[in-house]
């Protein structure tokens, strides 16, 4: 399996390496207010991509956040659960425990 995943990865590695080497030209990448953006079209994307990237992540994090959240709030109770489980087998596995006398005077 290890074989088969290096292999797909120097595939993958040639392949935009040669859309890389393809894709060379400087570009020029227009924004509003007339502020422009020279370079290699490669670079470019590769740029937009990594930003792309980031934002993903930066949206994504509010959700785990809740998951870690909830994670340790369900970890909590079952530990709990498993405490009073300990606790019923424990009054189970005792013998009954005879009644206290109590002295009438002691009231």
């Amino acid at each position: 399996m290890k074989i088969l995943f290096r292999l797909v990865a120097l595939v993958l590695f040639i392949v935009f390496f040669g859309f890389a080497l393809k894709n060379t030209q400087e570009v020029a990448l227009r924004f509003f207010l007339d502020y422009e953006i020279r370079g290699p079209l490669v670079l470019l994307l590769l740029g937009f991509f990594v930003i792309g990237a980031v934002f993903g992540v930066l949206a994504m994090t509010p959700t785990l956040f809740r998951y870690r959240r909830d994670l340790s709030k369900n970890k909590k109770a079952v530990i709990t659960m498993q405490q009073e489980s300990e606790a019923q087998k424990l009054a189970r596995t005792m013998p009954p425990q005879p009644d206290g006398i109590v002295n009438p005077e002691q009231l």
